[in-house]
């Protein structure tokens, strides 16, 4: 029952190539059966998040990979041929990097909490679309608890500085006090609702959210209770008020960019070429690639913030070493369990031949005592047909098999059949 993990994340892809493969949350589930119509995986998973696409497999044999690539080279907007920034792994590479993905370990940012919200809802998808029932189910059940276990036990999770501290971070650099620039937040999701809680500490002059649905705008704003200098407006008012912000931060679930270039020129001709910062945490990206290039604008995406993150670096080390060796340890003991599972089909079989060979001979002794013959003699010839039986096909093969065979064979047997004192010390307390 091989695993396979199939994947691009943002160390082997640039943005413009992760956004192309990304899958919303609308998209997910009509993904992923499209996925296992076109590979017939037994189970699947897609994870997909702002700098990771991930396919997790469970099938017979690896072409499996080859079905799956061919489905991401298929399936993306660019459609074009992405193996030069994919990743394999399979077997306990597989259930590694599973573990240090939910753990944050794979992250861009150290320790970031989102990712194991977002494999939980990959889960969750795969879950209700019946891609999930065996081995693949019981490694994201592992994967949970040993993300729980580093979180509780390292200091991965303190040693993390998020997007939104990292944005802060830039606009103090950039302007100063907070308290006299305005910000613009775009959507109302998990990364600008964290983004927005380090800005309003800050207390900015103004904080404005802009959402497609205004409503949703509001109830978003009323979240934050006693801000009364944030307010909502609707997507729609965009173009006119561009121009307002200081600081403007977007992360919504958009297919196409947002904000333009044109756009963000007429804003500065309004501001009068007064500095504007802009960051993109989404995935495709909400802003046109080009309006980094216009003078008087910082623009900045999940790819290059997360290059200029490199802060608490000796706790870093030190947390990654004690996650490592917690994944490594439950990465073992799944693969254990997850061999046990391909010996039990052999397990069966093998019981099952036993249980025939009990019933010939315990018939036979049945017969034999019914005719009167001696109880003792019985029980020898009950123990005799049981050991002959069972030395038969093994005796048998050995005699047929060649010299190299045999070898194999014998190591088998000693492994199967290991020696035992006068006393039967070799056997459990379920055998003797």
């Amino acid at each position: 029952m091989p695993l396979f993990v199939l994947g691009l994340n943002h160390r082997t892809a640039p943005i413009d190539i992760r956004e192309k493969v990304a899958f919303s949350n609308e998209r997910q589930r009509p993904a992923l059966e499209s996925l296992r119509q076109t590979t017939n995986a037994d189970e699947a998973v897609l994870v997909s998040t702002c700098n990771r696409t991930e396919l997790y497999l469970r099938a017979d044999d690896e072409t499996v990979v080859g079905k799956a690539t061919e489905w991401l080279n298929s399936s993306n907007a660019l459609s074009t041929d992405l193996s030069a920034h994919l990743y394999k792994y399979t077997s306990i590479d597989a259930t590694r990097h599973a573990f240090r993905v939910a753990s944050g370990l794979d992250s861009m940012i150290l320790g970031e909490p989102q990712i194991l919200g977002q494999v939980k809802y990959a889960v969750k998808v795969a879950t209700e679309a019946g891609a999930l029932g065996g081995p693949l189910a019981r490694l994201f059940q592992e994967t949970f608890q040993v993300a729980k276990k580093v979180r509780s036990e390292t200091e991965i999770g303190s040693a993390s500085v998020n997007m939104a501290a990292a944005s802060l971070k830039l606009a103090k650099q950039l302007f100063g006090d907070i308290s006299d620039i305005r910000v613009l937040f775009i959507g109302v999701g998990e990364m600008i609702h964290l983004s927005a809680t380090h800005f309003a500490a800050q207390s900015p002059k103004a904080i404005v959210v802009a959402n497609r649905t205004l409503a949703r705008g509001r109830e978003f704003v009323a979240e934050f209770g006693s801000l009364a200098s944030m307010t909502a407006i609707a997507l729609s008012e965009l173009p006119d008020r561009l121009h307002e912000f200081d600081v403007i931060i977007t992360s919504t679930a958009s297919s196409l960019p947002i904000i333009g270039k044109g756009a963000i020129e007429q804003a500065l001709k309004q501001r009068r070429q007064k500095p504007m910062m802009l960051v993109d945490l989404a995935v495709p990206r909400d802003i046109e690639a080009g309006v980094g290039t216009l003078e008087d604008v910082y623009l900045y995406t999940l790819d290059t913030l997360g290059k200029m993150i490199q802060q608490n670096m000796a706790r870093r080390e030190v947390a990654v070493s004690a996650a490592e060796d917690i994944i490594a340890l439950h990465a073992n003991l799944y693969m254990e369990w997850l061999s046990g599972r391909v010996a039990v089909p052999i397990i069966q079989q093998l019981r099952a031949r036993a249980d025939q060979y009990r019933q010939i001979e315990l018939e036979r002794a049945r017969k034999m005592l019914a005719k009167g013959d001696n109880p003792a003699k019985v029980i020898e010839a009950l123990a005799h047909g049981l050991t002959n039986k069972f030395l038969h096909h093994p005796m048998d093969a050995l005699r047929r098999v060649t010299p190299n065979e045999r070898e194999s064979l014998t190591d088998a047997l000693e492994i199967l059949y290991p020696q035992q004192d006068a006393h039967g010390s070799a056997f459990t307390e379920e055998e003797k």
